[in-house]
């Protein structure tokens, strides 16, 4: 599959065996708070109700919930897809409820997003699916082919550059969904539950990539139902919504406990 071995990930960071980082991962002050917030469909109630948490710079985070608790609003929130009917949300230091809507595609660059359903562009060979957001980002040509073959042999998926999205299996439309949410090295990825259509044994695999992005320093937030997928990752936490509202009993989400070490 091409996961194990060493291979440069995004201009020169390298990823190991098992997914370890050959580059050190730091830790730093919150890069997304949301403070009391909350979102409306129509004159409908509430989707979510007074959701507050932050989460930290390199952090890995699991959202579960029961189905229709809240979870895709949650990440449509916080990929900007969708602004809150009320409260604060702060991504990188800013308050993008209030940002200008011309300041949006420069925050948005910033995020990864890996949909479940994919969201590949048939017509568009795998290739060109991952190179989409460099040239959406108006990178030339001629730097474009160095970093999308990175991207190919990272997810293991070198020979398959040129096939289209309807002759790959769904854990290698995952993984093409993957390396193009990734090639922009944001700061932040969010993935809508993006081993729900793969095998146990290919849940694994992507969750091995997942987690050396995070060793490399992206945070990542996972929506799933897969409890048995959360355990694998120690080192992870786990937000919960019920019926629009997030489950935090010790306050550690909304208050997160500070670093050793932080002033």
């Amino acid at each position: 599959m091409g996961f194990t071995a060493a291979r440069p990930l995004c201009h020169g960071r390298q990823v190991g065996e098992a997914g370890s980082a050959k580059a050190p991962k730091t830790r730093m002050s919150a890069i997304v708070q949301f403070e009391n917030v909350g979102l409306r469909y129509g004159l409908d109630s509430e989707t979510l109700s007074d959701v507050s948490f932050s989460l930290a710079s390199g952090g890995f985070y699991f959202l579960t919930g029961a189905s229709g608790a809240g979870k895709t609003s949650l990440l449509k929130l916080l990929y900007l897809a969708q602004r809150p009917s009320r409260g604060v949300i702060r991504l990188f230091g800013e308050d993008v409820v209030t940002l200008p809507r011309k300041r949006l595609p420069g925050f948005r660059r910033r995020i990864g997003v890996v949909f479940q359903d994919f969201r590949l562009v048939p017509h568009l060979s795998v290739y060109d699916n991952i190179a989409l957001p460099l040239r959406v980002a108006g990178m030339e040509e001629a730097e474009i082919d160095a970093p999308v073959s990175e991207m190919l042999n990272w997810v293991g998926l070198g020979d398959r550059g040129q096939a289209r999205p309807a002759t790959l299996s769904g854990g290698e439309q995952q993984r093409v969904a993957i390396a193009r949410a990734v090639i922009g090295r944001p700061e932040i990825l969010v993935a809508d539950e993006p081993t729900g259509n793969v095998d146990a044994d290919m849940a694994r695999r992507l969750l091995t990539l997942f987690e050396a992005l995070n060793r490399l320093g992206t945070t990542i937030v996972v929506a799933t139902h897969d409890l048995p997928l959360i355990a694998q990752v120690g080192s992870a936490q786990m937000m919960k919504l019920d019926k629009g509202r997030l489950s935090d009993p010790t306050g550690s989400l909304r208050y997160p406990p500070r670093p050793p070490g932080a002033g």
